[in-house]
């Protein structure tokens, strides 16, 4: 590294020179970066950037830990790239646990070094890349560098990377410390690594780095007031609702933030306070109530960080109300947040690996998350906490820290992407927390029976081609699948719609029966997959017109992001050689060539109708369709569901109706009769169709 770390631009004049031009775009700085720099060194981290920059020079793997507020996300990659990691066409990249917080930050640090966003500084998520040839210091999720690691197994282009919210512990973090701690024992060329994490279980992650240094850096942060419930609340939401209205009334000024668990609690939410308000600016001030959720629009989503509404009444001031999900707990820091309601409960993902469902279930927070949420409220002067549960349940109830993703997620994404990147072992894999060797088994089954893995449990040419796809294993395959149904192009728009953000379909509070009556001018008969497919075809007829779209309910920018995906699928198609065509319009039967299509991804996830409800095939799970699907009202004989979805009941959703028959002839190696539970409906039809099947044969011969 040179020996003065620091470029002139981080102090515009030191060390004799009277430069004010930025070395990394050849043009003078702007008059708002000094405003911002001045801001820059009051943040706790600024003042150890020499600490940092000197350790990280000195060890391969640094572990720090930065409370809320220290500022380490948005400044930590900057002292790098300014100590010259980002040389010689070298990148530093510091990866997000979400997409929301990749962009966000970019974007910040893109305006505190006075670049252009795309440029110097940039971002990469799922099906979105805004860097260029330019770029030095890229914001990604911790999957998108796992993909690049997929064809760059050393990560050449880096010269140091940041693996920032690694105490969120997701699957991509997990699988890229185990991977990143082999890199660079091996790697020829230098790479260096620093680690950091919002609380302070830091000796887990110095001890799986083989004693790394630790640096801890303090947050800006006042005294909060925490307050408990004196007895265990009935509704958590109703309290959420009643307390930020009571914060609003008799609190002083200062922003909230209210924590729940999902888009349609904080819609709700967002909807009561601000009815509740109508009428009050004259006498409590302005008031601006704001979701914030990973699926809302990068437009809306920052909004929150508008500052406060103005008033003109002499001693009165405005007021943010924000209700968001957990992804402001250590992903986006508002300033201007005095008051917290927490209300004790977070969508987590589980698995259960037996009966192979996956879900988001509503659960409560650890006692880490609990913390994180308080210290929300002491960025900017003392603040209070209104913890909607007791301090017997905070005590005794609340676990320490959330188990890892790894241990209740479904893992066959992630064992896939181990296979293509060259991991064979994959029991001896060096996770910090490995996998239940349940769920290790089901998801080597499961890519088995997909065709991605060999007998001997090698990936297969279709298990590298599937791994091309940004994309769930079944939904790879059917992509690849669909050229022999004849129906390419098809098969991609239904793809691209499922991974559309956000939904497609808007249920607005008040104009539900309007939605459902626009949503039934798509409605397929043969179900949701169908329904989908012709929103996007109307879509397109309709050039993406966005009027049409509020017109008819539907998210317009959910379908600009399809149409987005639609167009990076379709090269990766290009790439993979893999046709795309088009099935016969004029063909009463053509929609039968895409639900085959379907099946041939998702041949695992069918159900049979059994009286009222339906049975999961081999798992034998009772399941009932959604009330969302079209299919509701239809209850055909056997369909194929993407998403197995526990709430009240065990939901099957986005469905399509199929024939028994596409799956014996699509998958025969996994409807063996017996393999199914016995004298089941499904396995005494498979038997039937396999008696009658060889009777033709015979009579044929």
């Amino acid at each position: 590294m040179a020996s003065n770390p620091y470029l002139q631009h981080l102090e515009p004049g030191e060390n004799g020179s009277s430069s004010n031009v930025n070395p990394y775009t050849g043009k003078q700085f702007s008059a708002r970066y000094f405003k911002i720099l001045e801001t820059r060194k009051t943040l706790p981290v600024y003042e150890r950037r020499d600490e940092l920059v000197k350790m990280t020079e000195e060890n391969k793997v640094v572990v720090l830990v930065g409370e809320t507020g220290s500022g380490k996300t948005t400044q930590v990659p900057q002292f790098l790239v300014d100590a010259g990691y980002a040389k010689d066409g070298m990148m530093v990249a510091c990866t997000q646990p979400r997409r929301v917080a990749a962009m966000s930050v970019a974007k910040r640090v893109a305006e505190e070094m006075d670049v252009v966003l795309g440029q110097q500084v940039g971002y990469t998520i799922r099906f979105e890349d805004k860097t260029s040839q330019s770029t030095m210091l890229k914001y990604c999720t911790d999957g998108m560098l796992l993909r690049e690691a997929m064809h760059d197994p050393e990560l050449l282009r880096y010269r140091c990377i940041v693996l920032d919210e690694a105490h969120e512990r997701t699957l991509a973090t997990d699988l890229l410390m185990g991977l990143l701690k082999g890199v660079i024992t091996t790697r020829k060329s230098p790479i260096n690594m620093v680690v950091m994490s919002a609380t302070l279980d830091a000796e887990k992650f110095v001890k799986y780095f083989e004693n790394a240094p630790l640096l801890q850096v303090p947050g800006r942060m006042f005294p909060v007031g925490i307050f408990y419930l004196p007895e265990p609340a009935k509704d958590y939401f109703e309290h959420a609702i009643s307390t930020a209205v009571h914060i609003h009334q008799n609190e002083e000024p200062g922003d909230v933030l209210c924590f729940l668990t999902g888009e349609e609690e904080i819609e709700e939410g967002v909807r009561r306070v601000t009815e509740e308000m109508v009428g009050t600016e004259k006498t409590l001030g302005p008031l601006k109530v704001l979701p914030l959720y990973a699926s809302l629009p990068p437009d809306r989503q920052q909004r929150v960080f508008d500052p406060a509404p103005s008033s003109d009444i002499p001693g009165v001031s405005g007021r943010k109300i924000i209700f968001s999900t957990n992804i402001a707990e250590t992903s986006l820091t508002i300033d201007g947040v005095v008051y917290v309601i927490d209300s004790g409960f977070s969508k987590q993902k589980t698995y259960n690996p037996r009966v192979r469902s996956e879900a988001l279930q509503v659960t409560p927070i650890s006692r880490a998350s609990a913390k994180q949420r308080t210290g929300r409220a002491g960025r900017t002067r003392p603040g209070k906490c209104f913890r909607l549960y007791t301090e017997k349940a905070f005590k005794n109830d609340l676990i320490e820290t959330s188990f890892p993703e790894i241990q209740r997620s479904n893992i066959c994404n992630l064992v896939l992407q181990m296979k293509t990147l060259g991991i064979e072992n994959l029991v001896y894999f060096d996770f910090m927390d490995p996998p239940a060797p349940e769920t290790m088994m089901r998801a080597l089954e499961q890519l088995h029976y997909l065709g991605a893995l060999s007998d001997e449990g090698e990936l297969s040419d279709l298990g590298y081609k599937m791994a091309e796809f940004p994309l769930e294993p079944e939904l790879s395959k059917m992509l690849i699948s669909a050229p022999n149904f004849g129906c390419s192009n098809e098969a991609v728009s239904i793809a691209a719609m499922l991974s559309a953000a956000g939904n497609v379909f808007l249920r607005p509070s008040g104009r539900q029966e309007e939605a459902d009556e626009a949503k039934a001018k798509f409605q397929h008969p043969d179900g949701d997959h169908g329904t989908l497919l012709n929103v996007y075809h109307s879509y397109k007829q309709h050039n993406e017109d966005q009027n049409w779209c509020f017109e008819n309910y539907l998210n317009g920018r959910a379908l600009r992001s399809a149409d987005n995906v639609r167009s990076q699928l379709e090269r990766i198609m290009v790439k993979l050689d893999l046709d795309l065509v088009s099935v016969d319009y004029s063909d009463p039967n053509h929609f039968h060539y895409i639900a085959r299509t379907i099946v041939s991804g998702y041949f695992m996830q069918a159900a049979y109708a059994d009286r009222a409800a339906y049975l999961t095939v081999k798992d034998n799970q009772l399941v009932q369709i959604h009330p969302s699907s079209v299919l509701m009202s239809k209850k055909p004989k056997c369909l194929i569901f993407n998403e197995f979805v526990l709430t009240s009941k065990n939901y099957v959703r986005t469905l399509t109706n199929v024939r028994v028959e596409w799956l014996l002839d699509i998958a025969p190696h996994y409807y063996n009769p017996a393999d199914m539970p016995k004298d089941s409906k499904i396995q005494l039809e498979l038997e039937r169709l396999i008696r009658q099947r060889e009777s033709r044969k015979r009579a044929r011969e």
